[in-house]
């Protein structure tokens, strides 16, 4: 592999644009504002994504609008974050975000977004950061970045492609588990909220509850488990998920870091249980475990009263009608806002008869096991992917 000489980031752009300082007004539908939480490893994470009008997004495109190819760096939480635009995406810049459009004579995207990520791009973006509080990276840093060995671009394309390849199978299993989470909570949407059931149509209402179902509280169909541990007695690569851990409105807690990692008693929690993060409720965090393991104490962890309930448990608490319950009933805490397990357990769930649970139950539960599996594979991928990142990148590795 032949290696070009040392060049810098601003050599290898065509340009370097920073964001406009200041926040866009935002909106419920229009082009997508990437923030730095939008900012993955090599890809956009769209889901949850601020929008903005179509006049906001021209103002805020004047200097350059981004393009298929173009990468956008974090300059902050997390800086050094970097991601490609892919072809189709039309979104324009939030704060502490910088876009980038490689010189395609020179560097190859896919290549540039994974070299950038490599050790040695960060160690040097990360060495200087800046600031007392909240640490970011100037643009005159970024500017003079030195991007050493860089292969030539037919290398450069190899290595890049077999790296977004498998960014490309994550972020279809992702759009397979957004499709999947959706069309479990239209389901519940439309029997338990709706009370549109099958053969709805020639059930009576009886007391606000079709006639043949029970009125129940959530209370009665779970139960709050606290089996607290204290880190020393715990494996240090037993699974431990945070509040930082558990994505928002999505039920597939599908990330974790480990006990290692914990330096206070933790709540135990089996795979199957359900996990709700009650500081801030709002923000909808709420999911069920693939694994054994342990959560913050700032979670809530519950187990369905038996196994006929778990699907109806599982999206009763994850669906909007309880998390806002749930958050207009939360406690004011002495920093920020609980949920409160007594208020919760009161919620009103009505209970369909057994032959109606288990045909949900027939529907809910593959699709969690879909996502279970999605989930899996995915953390494969990552594993392989950031495997292979720094040998490619370094050219210990020849593709």
């Amino acid at each position: 592999m032949s290696y070009r000489k040392t060049i810098t980031l601003d050599d290898a752009c065509e340009f370097i644009v920073d964001c406009l300082h200041h926040t866009a007004p935002i909106q419920e539908e229009g082009f997508p504002s990437i923030r730095t939480p939008n900012i993955g490893k090599g890809r956009l994470l769209l889901e949850g994504v601020n929008r903005v009008s179509e006049e906001t997004y021209r103002i805020w495109t004047q200097r350059a609008a981004p393009e298929g190819g173009d990468l956008i760096l974090a300059r902050e939480a997390p800086a050094g974050n970097v991601a490609i635009v892919k072809d189709g995406e039309k979104v324009c810049l939030g704060q502490r975000t910088v876009h980038l459009r490689p010189n395609a004579t020179i560097v190859d995207s896919d290549f540039l977004c994974y070299f950038l990520l490599a050790p040695p791009q960060q160690g040097k973006l990360l060495a200087a950061e800046t600031g007392a509080t909240a640490k970011h990276v100037n643009m005159l840093d970024i500017r003079r970045l030195e991007l050493s060995n860089l292969p030539d671009l037919t290398s450069q394309r190899a290595a890049g492609s077999m790296l977004a390849a498998y960014d490309d199978l994550i972020e279809n299993n992702r759009r397979r588990v957004a499709l999947l989470e959706e069309s479990a909570r239209l389901l519940y949407r439309e029997w338990f909220v709706r009370l549109r059931f099958p053969g709805y149509e020639h059930t009576p209402i009886v007391d606000d509850v079709p006639q043949g179902w029970q009125r129940k509280t959530l209370g009665e169909l779970c139960s709050e488990i606290r089996d607290m541990v204290l880190p020393e007695t715990l494996e240090p690569d037993t699974p431990y998920i945070g509040l930082e851990h558990i994505p928002r409105r999505s039920i597939s807690l599908n990330e974790w870091g480990t006990a290692e990692q914990v330096t206070s008693s933790k709540s135990r929690f089996k795979a199957g249980e359900i996990i709700f993060g009650k500081i801030r409720p709002y923000f909808h965090k709420v999911g069920v475990a693939f694994v054994d393991g342990v959560a913050s104490s700032d979670s809530i962890v519950v187990r369905p009263a038996n196994e006929s309930l778990h699907a109806l448990v599982l999206m009763t608490m994850s669906s909007d009608e309880f998390v806002a319950v749930t958050a207009q009933q939360m406690k004011e805490g002495s920093k920020m806002p609980r949920a409160d397990w007594k208020q919760m357990q009161a919620y009103p769930v009505p209970l369909p008869p057994s032959g109606l649970l288990s045909n949900f139950d027939d529907v809910i539960e593959p699709i969690v096991e879909q996502l279970k599996s999605l989930s899996f594979s995915n953390q494969k991928l990552r594993a392989a992917r950031d495997l292979l990142l720094p040998r490619l990148m370094s050219g210990e590795l020849a593709v």
